[in-house]
């Protein structure tokens, strides 16, 4: 498919049905909605001007959580993120208090455990997929989320 072959109207339909998922990871990742917004705005971005050499829902997706994983891991690691902005308390808009306990819950994890849990109980990726996506073997990924998981349910403690 060519790039130019792929309409405006293709591009904001995707882009409107995986926002959320693209704003939570940014979330997830920042703890802060101003940067948040920053690297969503850029992953929609870089999506548009790619959004041709993706083939298939299941394609533009693993892309689209991968962009988000790498731009804000670029924002976390970038000299000024580090040495000049403070990080600001957020948060998470959520329907029930127990959905919003869970969630600052997983923010407390470090941003490798958040981001597989993340994609395995809330995308509902399986390992194989998050080891394709995350480029890590299947191994190494089954034993980062067992580790990822038991760190969550003592953070979460008794909400869970």
């Amino acid at each position: 498919m060519d790039q130019h072959m792929v309409s405006e109207e293709t591009v904001t339909a995707i882009i409107e049905k995986h926002a959320d998922m693209v704003k939570r990871i940014c979330m997830l990742y920042l703890k802060n909605p101003a940067d948040a917004e920053d690297a969503f705005q850029e992953v929609f971005l870089k999506f548009f001007l790619n959004a041709g050499s993706l083939s298939g829902e299941a394609h533009q997706k693993a892309w689209l959580c991968r962009a988000a994983f790498n731009r804000c891991k670029d924002m976390v690691k970038s000299y000024w993120r580090k040495n000049v902005v403070s990080i600001e308390e957020m948060e998470i808009p959520a329907q029930t208090p127990q959905e919003g306990e869970t969630m600052q819950a997983l923010l407390r994890l470090p941003p490798d455990d958040r981001q597989l849990i993340y994609l395995h109980y809330y995308e509902g990726y399986s390992i194989p997929e998050i080891a394709g996506l995350l480029h890590k073997n299947q191994n190494t990924v089954y034993t980062q989320l067992r580790r990822a998981k038991l760190k969550f349910k003592k953070e979460a403690g008794e909400i869970l």
